[in-house]
């Protein structure tokens, strides 16, 4: 189904019938369990994945796309998959380019982040009124926006430490951006009157507050790319819209469904892909020696680990989580064997997320168009794409509205 042949509302239910029909692939976690129930019902899509090797999980991994052409015979429904997640591209590289803030201006400003913040901009332009950045951080998208604003620009963060920052930055470079440190969660939040909105990778709770607050005091613009859908309050997902809210067949999803949409590495750097595989083999490792002590085959979770555990190894990991867990190691335990366990148990499990991870980006766009549904009922014109490659970020959608006349 193309963007161009159907509204935002009849994609939102088309994503939402299709994530429904499908929940029993993507909402159990692999992690938690020995084997998700699905290879029961698709033996032949079980044995398809396990096959896979390492080099081709990396592959596909960061390819969903290529990996559905791959498991389509044993699952058709997949052949949808490029067409519902097909948008169209914002801004071009070169537009993204000239719109990115030079490196002798962009003082402590991440290189990634420079370059996000330029596509975005590039994907907004022009600016017709006051802009305020929403959790402006130390204020990059506001520095990067500003050359091509001739309007007021300025920013709300609840951190007084990044605040200071960014004015100390602003100052520096002679740019007219004032940041100031509001609570942006707070009911009695003072938002400029006919603002331009815009919000760069806010999390949670804090894009959705903002795309209800703009609604609420009818600011003329409001322009996100939203991030980390997750960090929201309730534990159970609340859509915005009323078509969504009254939508007889409504997709649950809780606070854990919704960190799927977000469980992408392709930026991130091998030395951290290859810790985030150590640390999960590890704890896969400790669940199967805590469900032998325990004689109970049932998922115990077990904190973040400290930043010291870098430099551990599995022993003293497996005695670190027992102590978090409150479970008593026997002597002698073979860490050697619960180890290269924990590696049979990764190898097998990160298979069976290339099949879960093939629904992140439909769940992402099933909440999305929720927004984009939720302020065209506001009386907003909504524009719904990318601004960048997902290689700069996987986090590339980005919703501008613009209220009616």
């Amino acid at each position: 189904m193309a963007l161009a042949l159907a509204s935002f509302s009849a994609r939102w239910q088309h994503l939402n019938d299709w994530l429904s029909a499908h929940r029993e692939l993507w909402q159990p976690a692999p992690f938690t369990g020995s084997s998700p129930e699905w290879t029961r019902r698709w033996p032949q899509l079980d044995r398809q994945v396990a096959g896979l090797s390492d080099e081709q999980c990396e592959l596909f991994e960061n390819e969903p796309v290529a990996l559905a052409h791959r498991l389509m015979s044993m699952l058709p429904a997949l052949a949808e998959l490029p067409g519902m997640t097909r948008l169209p591209e914002l801004a071009d590289d070169a537009l993204a380019q000239s719109c990115t803030l030079a490196e002798v201006r962009a003082r402590d400003m991440p290189g990634r982040k420079r370059r996000q913040s330029g596509a975005f901009v590039a994907a907004v332009r022009p600016f017709d009124a006051p802009v305020l950045d929403w959790c402006c951080g130390k204020g990059h998208l506001a520095r990067t926006l500003l050359p091509l604003s001739q309007y007021p620009v300025s920013g709300y963060d609840w951190n007084p430490a990044l605040v200071d920052d960014g004015n100390r930055l602003a100052r520096r470079a002679g740019d007219p951006v004032h940041l100031f440190c509001r609570d942006v969660m707070a009911d009695d939040l003072n938002l400029p009157a006919d603002a331009h909105a815009v919000a760069l990778h806010a999390c949670g709770d804090l894009h959705r507050r903002l795309i209800s607050q703009a609604a609420k005091r009818r600011l003329s613009r409001l322009s996100v790319a939203p991030c980390c859908f997750h960090l929201c309050s309730q534990s159970d997902y609340r859509p915005l819209s009323r078509q969504a809210r009254q939508w007889p067949g409504c997709l649950p999803v809780t606070r854990a469904d919704l960190r799927l949409a977000v469980e992408e590495t392709v930026t991130a750097p091998a030395r951290v892909r290859n810790q985030v595989r150590l640390f999960s083999q590890w704890r896969l490792g400790f669940d199967g020696l805590q469900r032998q002590l325990r004689q109970l085959d049932q998922y115990l979770p077990v904190p973040s680990h400290p930043g010291w555990m870098a430099k551990a190894d599995f022993r003293q990991f497996c005695r670190w989580a027992a102590d978090k867990t409150r479970i008593t190691l026997p002597e002698p335990v073979d860490y050697r064997a619960w180890e290269a366990y924990g590696a049979q148990r990764l190898a097998q499990v990160r298979r069976h997320e290339l099949v879960r991870h093939l629904f992140r980006r439909p769940l992402e766009l099933w909440l999305v168009m929720d927004y984009a549904v939720f302020l065209e009922e506001q009386g907003y014109e909504v524009r719904l794409g990318t601004f960048c490659d997902r290689n700069l970020t996987p986090r590339n959608l980005l919703i501008d509205a613009t209220r009616k006349h």
